[in-house]
């Protein structure tokens, strides 16, 4: 009996909130920062207190990042606010090849565009939307002065990151076998994610590639990152225009990996036919 009357509460909040902004042209912005802890396994454990504090003020501009997120009641437009991390410190090239580029959702037609930039050559990844099936619970909590609830969702962990790549991504694509010589199927990970929406602003949109919700995502968790959400602007005098972005080499992400995976893999062997010569 509780949990419908928490239901019946939720839905009425949701409900009454929509009808207050359907009638009107609704768009916005959202700022977020992110927060990541990084384990420096085994190597780490060999590093004085004082070195680890130097690699994590190197790491800084990798580990703390702000963006902006643009909306209206169907589009959004995400990308990293690049004069706020500036400040950070000095620029990651190598990094910069793996991080997620400017990314235009639009949840009415269940599509997104992304640009990506790698090794200097510019691509534009056109997918449907991410799936996320999202339990949603009754507990709430307030982010500023917007009332949050709480949902969580299991996502494969190679789809938050698919823009992303690691040597160990690398290995794990490669054929395994088992000691029969049968080749073994690869483990699919699976990440916890727990957001906080806000119905008081009914928009499905969120940070990154999540959305889907009733209602705009104000905070998000995964694996080791955090985005929190520091300030909000509805209605701004002057429109918010969102449009994607149009240049670059079209491509879906799937084969975007691919390309990325083969690059990395010629790489490595090439390192390795130097070491050997």
């Amino acid at each position: 009996m509780k949990t419908s009357l928490k239901t019946l509460v939720i839905t009425s909040f949701i409900l009454l909130t929509t009808i207050t902004i359907s009638a009107q042209e609704f768009y916005g912005k959202a700022y977020y920062f992110s927060k990541s802890t990084m384990d420096l396994g085994r190597w780490g454990a060999r590093l004085s207190e004082a070195q680890k504090k130097q690699v994590m003020a190197r790491m800084k501009n990798r580990l703390q990042k702000t963006y902006v997120l643009s909306f209206n009641k169907t589009e959004s437009f995400f990308k990293e606010d690049e004069k706020l991390d500036a400040m950070s410190g000095a620029t990651d090239s190598w990094g910069k090849n793996f991080t997620q580029g400017d990314l235009y959702k639009n949840v009415k037609d269940n599509a997104l565009a992304q640009s990506q930039e790698f090794y200097g050559k510019k691509f534009l990844v056109k997918d449907e939307l991410q799936k996320i099936e999202w339990q949603m619970g009754s507990e709430t909590k307030k982010i500023g002065n917007y009332t949050c609830f709480k949902a969580a969702a299991l996502i494969p962990s190679d789809e938050l990151t698919w823009y992303n790549f690691s040597w160990d991504r690398l290995r794990s694509n490669e054929p395994q076998t088992d000691s029969t010589g049968v080749v073994k199927q690869p483990e699919i990970k699976m990440t916890q994610v727990v957001a906080w929406y806000t119905p008081q602003i009914p928009v499905s949109h969120g940070p990154s590639d999540y959305w889907g919700l009733p209602g705009l995502i104000l905070e998000v968790s995964a694996d080791n990152t955090t985005m929190l959400c520091s300030k909000i602007v509805l209605n701004p005098e002057e429109k918010v225009e969102i449009e994607a972005p149009d240049k670059g080499k079209e491509i879906n992400k799937k084969d975007y990996q691919e390309t990325v995976m083969l690059k990395m893999q010629e790489f490595r062997d090439s390192r390795g036919r130097r070491r050997r010569s």
